[in-house]
């Protein structure tokens, strides 16, 4: 967060009307609803949409299965597009809970109404992403992928708009030949669309205390893979949700199949990030669920084409921040609109960019400029955004406070009272610790080993980091920041046992132990994909993840 800093040359800048920074769902349903009312009113609203992928969508990962009701509501005619980025249907839901031997299929009549997926779509988001981006672009929205929004600029207390990194900077920090100050994009209106744990959310949620009166968020580890299977193992339309193994009762998360389009899989595995034994790690419990018997004969014979994973927000309802501050405002999932039980997000991201453009527009209209927008934030609990959240706002704590068995049957019965009643027994409910406080010393928990990849059904997780086509510039500083190293190593290693070299899915951090030395932390940040679960899992708040250079990271194609 800056003012201007003195040493360096002055920034270029560039004034807008709105800045908005992330070009996922949320960023581009807020872009494309400004224009659409410019356009109905006949008026000019210049707005500007940076995006630290290489490309719109090259960040964006879901499982996906997609409620349509926001791009119903944003692009009406979005289905007589031939270009559309959504064609399979739901046909059918499955939900399966697996024991270590095998499982019984659940009987789909006892769901709760909000868990049919029927009118549903399975798809990539990250195509959605690129289709709407063109929507975009067609109305006038400036776009400029592969600048990464690496600074808040503040001017009298308010935010005034953006800056992006510079670039050609060295890992020792020097200038190197090709260096470039960033670019300052000012505006009258600043949007944070960042996504999950975005680095200027951060910032922003700490500076203008807006969580002061919210319950902490909570976040889940979600690992994705692609597979091309066999055509007598697919069944096109299929949607399929487990829970239980490999997980413990006492260990939050599930796991989906999706079959769509041309005999593509789409099979993910979510962990939540308030387990307790620090030995466990998501990625390798992803394996071992492919190995179960109901599962593993849909890849037999198949190919694994994609890989990626990211953090997911799970608090909620009662976890939403202020969405407002003096010059801008939080959408999607930097507010944290994730439906957790119906792993879905992105119809609300795209109504709330919608919201939000709403109370843009006119304040716009009356010559406003970096004050707060009270009306978005006082409107979205009474929107559907909300009525989605408040129903399912039980699921979550009843989950990590009763476990699997017994929190699920109650946050399923929480559900169908939500729906039938109106109300809950249980009133609102805490989330209790936050993610980071809850992993045990590693004295305390007994070690989970996992099986060695056979490399033909369960891999390592290098060779799944290629697959996800994640690049970064290899002379510049590292965006991973160790705050206090002497502390990683006296808590993070010696009492937790590094848990950072199993919560990663990508690899990215070790503890070298060689004879005679003290152990090393090495940070092999190329390889990271973005996920930012050191930034929300390390038990003393020690890691922060910042922006690297724009364009790094991965390029997923088709997730």
């Amino acid at each position: 967060m800056s003012e201007q800093d003195d040493a360096l040359p002055a920034r270029e800048s560039m004034d807008y009307d709105v800045v908005i920074a992330g070009g996922g769902p949320a960023g581009l349903a807020t872009a494309i609803r400004l224009k659409q009312i410019a356009a109905e009113r006949g008026e000019d609203i210049s707005v500007v949409l940076v995006e630290k992928g290489s490309e719109i969508g090259a960040h964006i990962l879901s499982g996906a299965v997609i409620d349509p009701s926001g791009l119903d509501a944003l692009m009406p005619e979005w289905r007589d597009d031939p270009d559309r980025p959504l064609k399979t249907e739901v046909t059918k839901d499955e939900f399966m809970y697996l024991g270590a031997g095998g499982g019984v299929k659940l009987p789909t009549f006892a769901m709760p109404k909000l868990m049919d997926n029927h009118g549903n779509y399975i798809g990539s988001l990250g195509d959605v992403a690129r289709w709407l981006g063109r929507q975009a672009e067609a109305l006038g929205v400036e776009i400029y992928p592969g600048f990464a929004a690496s600074e808040v600029l503040i001017e009298d207390g308010k935010v005034v708009g953006i800056a992006t990194g510079d670039m050609g900077i060295d890992k020792s920090g020097e200038h190197k030949g090709d260096y470039t100050r960033g670019m300052e994009l000012r505006g009258r209106y600043t949007i944070l669309a960042e996504g999950c744990r975005g680095s200027l959310t951060k910032q922003v949620l700490d500076r203008y205390k807006l969580n002061q009166h919210s319950d902490h968020q909570k976040y889940g580890l979600g690992v994705k893979e692609l597979w091309q299977v066999k055509p007598d193992q697919f069944r096109k339309g299929l949607v399929q949700h487990a829970m239980g193994w490999p997980l413990g009762n006492r260990v939050g998360g599930g796991s989906w199949l999706y079959h769509f389009d041309d005999h593509l899989v789409s099979v993910g595995f979510v962990v939540h990030l308030n387990y307790e034994n620090p030995t466990l790690s998501p990625f390798e419990e992803m394996q071992r669920f492919k190995t179960h018997p109901m599962i593993r004969e849909t890849f037999e014979g198949g190919k694994r084409i994609a890989y990626g994973a990211r953090a997911i927000m799970e608090g909620g309802w009662q976890s939403v921040p202020k969405l407002v501050f003096p010059g801008g405002c939080l959408v999607g999932d930097s507010a944290g609109f994730v439906n957790v039980p119906r792993i879905k997000g992105s119809h609300n991201a795209i109504l709330s960019g919608m919201l939000c453009a709403d109370h843009l527009a006119p304040a716009l209209a009356e010559g406003r400029s970096h004050d707060e927008l009270t009306a978005y934030d006082e409107s979205w609990r009474g929107s559907p955004i909300g009525r989605d959240l408040y129903k399912v706002r039980n699921v979550k704590p009843l989950w990590s406070k009763y476990g699997t068995m017994i929190g699920v049957g109650l946050g399923g019965l929480d559900m169908w009272t939500n729906e039938l009643i109106g109300s809950s027994f249980f009133g609102t409910l805490p989330h209790g610790k936050s993610d980071f406080q809850t992993l045990k010393p590693v004295s305390e928990v007994k070690k989970i080993e996992y099986p060695r990849p056979d490399g033909v059904l369960t891999f390592d997780r290098l060779s799944s980091v290629f697959l996800s086509n994640t690049n970064h510039e290899e002379d510049q500083p590292a965006h991973l920041k160790v705050k206090d190293m002497e502390l990683q190593k006296r808590s993070e290693h010696d009492v937790f046992g590094g848990p950072s070299s199993r919560y990663c899915p990508a690899g990215v951090y070790e503890w070298l132990e060689e004879p005679g030395t003290e152990p090393r932390f090495v940070i092999n940040a190329q390889n990271c994909v973005h996920c930012k679960t050191c930034d929300i899992k390390d038990p003393n708040q020690n890691i922060n993840w910042t922006t690297p250079e724009g364009g790094g990271g991965p390029n997923y194609i088709g997730m």
